[in-house]
Formats: structure tokens, C-alpha cells, sequence
């Protein structure tokens, strides 16, 4: 039994149908605090026994909660949002531990993750049908809008409250059933947080069900099941592609929101210290693991030796240190792959002509042996087909790349795979908007920075960036079905 929300709650037991239960295995998985590498907690490592546990769990619960009354389902997202309230300063001390996560990211995720319950508060008012009308004498056209089932939510690492919370809330608001497949990494704050967060907000049994375990063991069952309806995943585009094909193969709705490479065009015109000021902000918050972080800068010739400069010395200016340390802005990474990774893409861009400013290695933490802290990197010289701009490093890495006019600006911009978001700095709001309608992304911000996220807004990418969208009325549609029923007023007359 998970009893209260803290750092010393035994987290090991699984929610299946409204009861804390343990794994079919009865084995464990530790969770690692990446700022000082040991482990706090210990969470299930579930089966596909426990999955199949948690779908029939789903879909038994679904007809029932979607009969429940909209002000119903609206009452228990309010007092979600109450218990969050209630567990915040918790909360952000499980983010701290399990996600790395600075001061500034647990706060800044709690928000967004309210953000988000309150506006799935409003989804089970605003299922509203339609009538049309028919070219057949006296039929009435009524289109019903309906849950769409099971909903499967696999959540990611990163950001794992407010991007578990942008699914689980809305569907189970709109009358939906869910099964949460936190990440391996995050498995608490992603997962089994949220159980008990719905459990102290009085959901009934069954319509939040959350199986914790390794993706290697239990994911592929999870994006396939046959009991799913819609398959929402937040992650990386290689494993998104794979999740997708599974969920289609039982011809379930995949939501996905995958990978981007982000671009900050900064031309002769801009406004400098705002640019930097954004540029510190989009590259380095949560140190740089972020799907709609700045993965590219793209700067004016003209400007571009004063801003390398600048940059570096913003960077070179960040706290850096453990999640613990209030003042640390640039903290740990994930996890020792993550950090590896990241750390290649800059030794293969040196090694292919760049040049590193500062960074390009980890920062030592006292007591902390491997530490997972890198230091803010900045690299000038970049060509757009190096390692740390062609690729989506995921670290607190600044890769710079020169371009000498707005169309060279645009073709570097759009020269990837990915269309997630990103941003424009050209002194005037019109020509940024311009230069923003000629980008071939989901997103775009103005006189801004990438990472921006407002529940009311439509979020979604273009290309490798993933499928469907999130947010408002675009997730709504993707966790609903229109049902058509027509009503023959008058006998009908039929040809033979």
C-alpha cells in the first residue's frame, strides 16, 4: 500500500483497479537519484501478466465512467487539482530526486501540470454533438461525440509530471479509461504519483490503472494490446515509430509527440540581449532535456562573433551542481547513456571542424562517483551536418552556426528531419513572423524562445516530430469518435 506522497512512501506496488497491489514477478526496479547516483525508492517491475491485469481493469471500468455525468467527471479533475495543490512542495522534491530536476523545472512542471488539469476540466462540457442536415426527405442528422475507450498513456522521462498529466487528465475527463506505462527513470513522478493523486481526488475503481517495469520487457505489450483504443507517447522518434506500428497493427489511434531539432534564428536586426537572454533559457533549463529545446542557433554573420562571445559568457556564468542545491539552474543528466551520448555528438563536432568555447565535459560533485552533470557547452564553427546539430543531443549544448541571409536562415532551419518548434529574433515582430511562416515546424515563437506550453493552445510537429496533437481540442479529438445517427421521420421511399 502506497501510503501519503513523499521521498520515504514505499512506492513498491502497482494501482490496478483501484488497489495497490504487487507485481506478478514480485521483483523490483530501483530508482536513481542523478544527482548523487543512489538509489531512494523501489517500484514494481511489472509483467505482461500485470499489463493484461490492468486492461481488463480499463475495460471494465469504461462504460460506466463514460455514463458518468460531465459535472461528475469535471468534479473529480477539480479536486485533482486540489490534491496537487495540496502535495506541491512534494512534488517538486520527488521531481528533484527522480528527474534531476533544478528548483526552477519542478516548479515550472507543476504548473504546467495544472495547467493541464484545468483545462481537461473543461473537456466534459465541450463534447458537444451537432445536427446536420440531410438531402433525404425527413431524416435527421445527429452526430454524437464519444470516448474513444482505453486510453494508453506512455509517458516519458524528462518531463514526467505535466507531460503524464497533457494525457491521463483529458482522457479520463472526456469519459475515457487509462492504462500509464510510466518511464523505467521516472516511474514515481511519471506513474505511480499519479495514482494516488487521482485515488485522494476520488476516482472510481478502474479508470486509472498504472503498471511500472521496463520498457524492453513490458512496452511492446503495452503499445499493442488489443484492449487499447488510443496509444498517447511521449518520446524519442526511433522508439515513437515502433510504438506506432504496434498500436496500428489493432488499428488504435496513435497520438504521438517524438523528437525535434529546434532552431533560434537570430538575424542582423535582432535584438541581442533579448536574443541571449531567450538563447540561455532555451538551451540550458533542464539542462537541455527537452523536446522543444534550442538544438540550433542559427545567427547573422554581422552578429555572429559578438553573440558567441556573449553566449559563452552566460553560460560559463550558470550555477551547476546537484537538483538539491537550490540555486543550481544547469543540473544532472538522466542517466549515464544520455550523458555519453551527449558528450560524443560534441568530441565527433570538434573532431569535424568545430570549435568548443567551454563545456564539452561533466563537473565533478563532491561525495558523487560517475557524476551525470555536464557543463554548459557552447560551439561555434557549426555546420549544420555535425553531430550536436544534426542530431538531437538532449544536453545543455549551444551548437552555432553562421548564416549570411534570411532564405540561407530558412533552408538551415528546415534542412531536418524533425518540425517541433522553435524561434525567430529579428527586431521587428512583422519580419519574425515572416521568417516564422516559412518554417516548416508545428511551433514558432517570436522574440522568444522554443519552450513554450500552454494547455489551451494546440501543441503538435510536423514530420518526425510525431502524429496527432496535444492540448485543447486537438487531443480531445484524438481521445474521442463521432458516432453518426440518422432518424427517418417520414416513410422513405426506395427504389426497388
Amino acid at each position: 500500500m502506497v501510503d501519503g506522497i513523499s521521498l520515504d512512501t514505499d512506492w513498491n506496488a502497482l494501482y490496478i483497479n483501484g488497489e495497490w497491489t504487487e507485481s506478478e514477478s514480485g521483483e523490483t526496479i530501483a530508482v536513481e537519484d542523478p544527482s548523487t547516483r543512489e538509489s531512494f525508492a523501489y517500484v514494481p517491475r511489472g509483467t505482461e501478466a500485470d499489463v493484461d491485469a490492468a486492461y481488463e481493469a480499463a475495460a471494465a471500468a469504461q462504460s460506466e465512467w463514460a455514463a458518468t455525468p460531465p459535472a461528475q467527471r469535471e468534479e473529480v479533475i477539480h479536486s485533482l487539482l486540489e490534491v496537487i495543490d495540496e502535495h506541491h512542495e512534494s512534488i517538486v522534491e520527488l521531481l528533484g530526486h527522480e528527474a534531476g530536476g533544478s528548483k526552477i523545472m519542478g516548479e515550472t512542471s507543476v504548473h504546467l501540470a495544472e495547467d493541464q488539469a484545468a483545462e481537461a476540466a473543461t473537456l466534459p462540457r465541450r463534447m458537444k454533438g451537432s445536427h446536420v442536415a440531410s438531402n433525404i426527405p425527413g431524416k435527421e442528422n445527429i452526430v454524437e461525440r464519444e470516448p474513444a475507450g482505453v486510453v494508453t498513456v506512455i509517458s516519458p522521462w524528462n518531463f514526467p509530471l505535466n507531460l503524464s498529466m497533457r494525457a491521463v487528465a483529458p482522457a479520463i475527463a472526456a469519459g475515457n479509461t487509462v492504462v500509464l506505462k510510466p518511464s523505467t527513470n521516472t516511474p514515481i513522478v511519471g506513474g505511480l504519483l499519479f495514482a494516488k493523486l487521482f485515488e485522494e481526488a476520488g476516482l472510481p475503481d478502474g479508470v486509472l490503472n498504472v503498471v511500472t517495469g521496463r520498457g524492453s520487457e513490458i512496452g511492446d505489450r503495452v503499445a499493442s494490446h488489443p484492449e487499447s483504443n488510443v496509444v498517447a507517447f511521449t518520446g524519442s522518434t526511433p522508439v515513437g515509430k515502433r510504438v506506432a506500428s504496434l498500436a496500428a497493427e489493432n488499428l488504435a489511434t496513435p497520438a504521438m509527440e517524438l523528437g525535434g531539432n529546434n532552431a533560434h534564428i537570430v538575424t542582423d536586426e535582432a535584438d541581442l540581449d533579448a536574443a541571449i537572454d531567450a538563447a540561455v533559457f532555451g538551451s540550458f533549463v533542464h539542462q537541455g532535456q527537452v523536446c522543444i529545446s534550442i538544438n540550433r542557433h542559427l545567427v547573422h554573420e554581422d552578429v555572429y562573433d559578438e553573440y558567441v562571445e556573449r553566449l559563452v559568457e552566460r553560460a560559463e556564468s550558470l550555477p551547476v551542481g546537484s537538483a538539491h542545491d537550490p540555486e543550481t539552474v544547469v543540473g544532472p543528466i538522466i542517466d549515464e547513456s544520455q550523458r555519453d551520448q551527449m558528450l560524443e555528438y560534441v568530441e565527433e563536432t570538434v573532431d569535424a571542424g568545430a570549435t568548443l568555447e567551454t563545456g564539452g565535459s561533466t563537473v565533478e560533485l563532491d561525495d558523487v562517483v560517475d557524476s551525470l552533470v555536464v557543463a554548459p557547452t557552447v560551439l561555434s564553427d557549426v555546420t549544420n551536418d555535425m553531430s550536436a546539430a544534426c542530431f538531437e543531443h538532449f544536453g545543455p549544448i549551444a551548437p552555432v552556426i553562421p548564416f549570411s541571409d534570411i532564405d540561407e536562415a530558412v533552408e538551415l532551419a528546415n534542412d531536418t528531419e524533425y518540425g517541433l518548434s522553435g524561434s525567430v529574433h529579428a527586431g521587428d515582430v512583422g519580419t519574425g513572423k515572416e521568417i516564422a511562416d516559412r518554417l516548416d515546424t508545428g511551433m514558432v515563437h517570436v522574440n522568444d524562445q522554443p519552450i513554450n506550453d500552454e494547455a489551451h493552445v494546440p501543441f503538435s510537429g510536423t514530420n518526425a516530430s510525431g502524429m496527432g496533437g496535444y492540448n485543447t481540442d486537438e487531443f480531445l479529438n484524438e481521445i474521442t469518435e463521432t458516432k453518426w445517427v440518422s432518424l427517418q421521420h417520414e416513410p422513405r421511399e426506395y427504389p426497388f
